[in-house]
């Protein structure tokens, strides 16, 4: 894909979605944090479930309440006990080692239990604003999918993004292509007819209208 055409398909997200923002609910960077790590294989609406239940939270509220006292609020996502132990694990490091602030670098952020490259990358751009991509399901998808930056593996994928998208959209470009991922370029049927990017695609199966 040449440059233009993603110059292009990034103008177009952005038009149409001038603000993207995650859909985990969250106020404070702590919070996201433990939200990112309770959505490893869940859905972010079951996360704000039990999010809505646990949050306000701190790392002092996580520690005290310890891993028994965490699994109730969390009981209804998967693996709630090994995510329970990790976001215990991960506020006691917060207090030990940052003065109970979630650091703003990568190095320290993936040294956390319960987080790794995507985690820390999604951690890096919504609560600090720096121009990271985290590369899920979706995003693997969308970019492979559309040309836009294949990849034979998340980190592949996410070096291309780094490196072709124009740089006045990379802190947005995270948010625009899961949210088209999500609700566009379904796994099993994408939404070609409705995808506002369609004809810079380079998927040729597209599908129709019925």
């Amino acid at each position: 894909m040449n440059p233009q055409k993603r110059r292009e398909i990034f103008r177009r997200l952005q038009a149409a979605n001038p603000n993207p923002t995650t859909e985990l609910g969250y106020r404070t960077p702590f919070e996201l944090l433990v939200a990112v790590v309770l959505s490893a294989q869940a859905t972010d609406k079951s996360v704000n479930l039990a999010t809505s239940r646990l949050f306000p939270a701190t790392p002092e509220k996580i520690v005290q309440l310890g891993v028994a006292g965490v699994e109730p609020y969390i009981k209804s996502i998967g693996l709630y006990r090994t995510k329970a132990r990790n976001v215990v694990g991960l506020s006691k490091l917060l207090l030990e080692k940052h003065q109970g602030e979630v650091p703003a670098n990568r190095e320290a952020l993936e040294r956390l239990p319960g987080v790794g490259r995507k985690t820390a990358n999604v951690v890096l751009n919504t609560a600090f604003g720096q121009p990271t991509v985290a590369v899920d399901t979706h995003i693997f998808r969308v970019s492979n999918r559309t040309g836009l930056a294949p990849g034979k593996d998340p980190l592949q994928v996410e070096e291309k993004l780094l490196k072709f998208t124009p740089s006045e959209y990379l802190k947005n470009a995270h948010h625009w292509l899961i949210l088209h991922g999500r609700y566009v370029c379904l796994a099993r049927k994408p939404g070609c007819p409705e995808c506002l990017i369609r004809d810079l695609c380079d998927f040729r199966p597209k599908t129709k209208d019925v």
